[in-house]
């Protein structure tokens, strides 16, 4: 088991004209990490993988373990974070800043948790799309969005490198689980976080991508990509 490896499936670049099938199945990404972050098929709601359990936050609401399934896009890895320190801050711009810190460096893919309560959080969750799928900006205007205050959970995902924009969301890529299981999402905003902050950087990482798919291999991939990618994503 290698811990300085972030395995990813698929790119977000793919999903921006729409190859939203699921393209690797969900027992196979569970073999490359217990940590992690991603979708379904038709980007089906949003995924956090903690100590190898799916839970897949759906745009209902309702949280829900999952062991089955399709992604068309996930990170995952094994968790050996280092160790953890204290960290209180009062907005999302100041708890990024001070993970930034103790990655230590902008240009090296690293994974962040933060374990602790969060006066507000705001999250979110993409309805199922069905085919023929829209584009990647579409679905991320059909999404369901959620707030919760006073909040115990765990904030966790992923920094990518500005330098491999397409492959990733340039910056941080954040999901969020509450300890109470009933409530997630992909993070669009927090406040007052107040918790344990850890992080692990990888010194590799390894690209998986759909070479069975006919889809996938057939699409014009060739425009710029970055721009659907950050505005769906923030």
């Amino acid at each position: 088991m290698k811990t300085d490896i972030l395995y990813q499936h698929g790119t977000l670049g793919a999903l921006v004209p729409g190859l939203l099938n699921g393209t690797q199945k969900l027992s196979e990404l569970l073999t490359h990490g217990d940590f992690g972050i991603g979708t379904l098929t038709g980007l089906n709601g949003e995924l956090i993988i903690l100590a190898g359990t799916v839970y897949q936050v759906q745009a209902s609401g309702q949280v829900v373990v999952i062991t089955d399934g399709d992604v068309p896009f996930a990170n995952v890895h094994f968790a050996a974070f280092g160790a953890s320190s204290p960290v209180a801050v009062q907005t999302a711009e100041a708890a990024e800043a001070t993970m930034l810190s103790q990655i230590g460096t902008r240009n090296l893919f690293a994974a962040v948790s933060i374990h602790g309560q969060f006066d507000d959080m705001t999250t979110r969750a993409v309805k199922a799309q069905h085919r023929p799928f829209p584009g990647l900006a579409a679905t991320a205007a059909d999404q369901a969005v959620f707030s919760r205050d006073q909040v115990t959970g765990t904030l966790m995902g992923y920094w990518s490198p500005q330098l491999y924009a397409g492959m990733a969301s340039p910056g941080f890529h954040l999901h969020f689980l509450s300890d109470a299981h009933d409530f997630g999402g992909h993070v669009l905003d927090f406040a007052g976080a107040a918790g344990d902050l850890a992080t692990q950087v990888f010194s590799d990482v390894q690209l998986h991508l759909p070479t069975a798919d006919q889809e996938f291999l057939q699409a014009d991939l060739d425009g710029d990509l970055l721009a659907d990618i950050t505005k769906a994503e923030h």
